[in-house]
């Protein structure tokens, strides 16, 4: 058995970002939860000494959140250009490398071979290999792919899903959803919410149509829903989205930003860009998340919907854009949010995002040039001195 499934552990030493700055400090972990957080050097910590406490010296490395990963394919995405294009299951440790120790299964253009069932199954079978997973009910399309018949009862009868996503707008991918339909939806997705205390939001994909946020803009001025349901993502995929997007932050819009693979952003914006132009025009930054579209297809179309190419979207982007933000000069508590403590807020995750007593043992640790060479999920190591400490079932 693992050792801290079997002792507490004691961090020592370590520089924390909560995701705001608290300086060096000493962690303790008891099971899966940060049980204390101590002044280092401030005297012994007094532990009872037949408690076993396993103690490891950091010397001040970088201690953060876990990621929280909004927006994966974790059953495979793709299929655009033929079944042989299906992406596979995506592995436990493409994510736990990756720092993410949270992740939101969902369903995209192929909702059709791909089920809701199996997305769950999926979601269960990442917990009982150590990641804190759940999942959006649903697909691009509309009706929606659900279980039971229902988004509304998906969410309040089956503890993983928090709400609708993948829902496909502005795209010729999509169902090509009315008006009323949308807020149909998003009315399921927002009393669910309410009755569960789970996030109650409808993800909506955005694809490059030029009709671009119009359907959510509409439903914010007409109807009473509170703007916090509307979560729109990929939203730097092209400059006028993004600019479109930004004006739906004055709202109370959540938006999500994709983190795509190094050079695959045009006609849009690299997610480290789209941060850079967040903060200097004074953005509520508390209301931008950053996902990876793990797993997922990363098509480029012509006009005519016929692919020219396509790329597939990988969890290590988050970390990857995490760097490119902090070399542009940007500090690490500006961007971590984004990550973690923002993703936390908008999906309701109420022990997650932060390291604060009480909350779950969901932790990284960087290095000086913020390479992740530690990382916690649930109070289990998961990667030590960048070595795998756990692998999936088939990996």
């Amino acid at each position: 058995m693992n050792d801290s499934q079997t002792m507490l552990i004691l961090l020592c030493n370590v520089n924390i970002y909560a995701p705001n700055p608290l300086g060096i400090k000493d962690v303790l972990i008891a099971g899966n939860k940060i049980a204390a957080i101590y002044d280092h050097g401030q005297g012994e910590i007094t532990i009872p000494k037949q408690w076993p406490v396993k103690v490891i010296n950091f010397d001040g490395a970088i201690l953060t959140p876990g990621f929280i990963d909004s927006h994966a394919h974790i059953t495979g995405g793709g299929g655009e250009a033929g079944f042989a294009t299906q992406v596979p299951p995506v592995g436990l440790t493409e994510f736990t490398h990756a720092g993410v120790t949270t992740v939101v299964g969902l369903l995209g253009t192929d909702d059709t071979t791909r089920s809701t069932e199996n997305l769950l199954s999926r979601v269960y079978g990442l917990r009982e290999e150590g990641l804190s997973a759940y999942c959006w009910t649903g697909g691009y399309h509309f009706p929606l792919t659900t279980i039971t018949g229902s988004a509304k009862s998906d969410i309040a009868f089956l503890e993983p899903v928090i709400g609708i996503g993948e829902f496909a707008i502005s795209d010729h991918r999509s169902s090509q959803p009315t008006f009323e339909e949308v807020i149909r939806l998003a009315s399921e997705t927002h009393v669910a919410g309410l009755i569960t205390g789970k996030a109650g939001v409808i993800h909506f994909h955005l694809g490059d149509g030029e009709r671009r946020l119009e359907l959510i803009e509409r439903a914010i001025r007409e109807t009473e829903l509170p703007a916090r349901v509307f979560n729109p993502t990929h939203v730097n995929r092209n400059k006028p989205l993004f600019e479109d997007s930004c004006k739906l932050l004055s709202k109370g819009c959540h938006i999500d930003l994709t983190a795509f693979p190094a050079g695959t952003a045009q006609p849009g914006w690299e997610a480290c860009d789209a941060i850079e132009m967040a903060v200097e025009r004074q953005l509520p930054l508390e209301q931008i998340t950053l996902s990876s579209d793990g797993g997922g297809c990363l098509p480029c179309f012509d006009p005519q919907g016929e692919l020219q190419h396509m790329d597939f979207g990988r969890a290590s982007t988050l970390g990857e854009t995490l760097v490119a933000t902090l070399n542009k000069g940007l500090s690490l508590e500006t961007v971590l949010p984004m990550l973690t403590s923002n993703v936390a807020n908008i999906l309701r995750f109420k022990n997650k995002g932060q390291i604060a007593v009480g909350f779950d043992a969901d932790l990284l640790v960087m290095n000086e040039k913020y390479e992740i060479t530690d990382v916690m999920a649930q109070g289990v190591w998961h990667k030590q001195n960048n070595q795998t400490m756990i692998k999936g079932t088939f990996e």
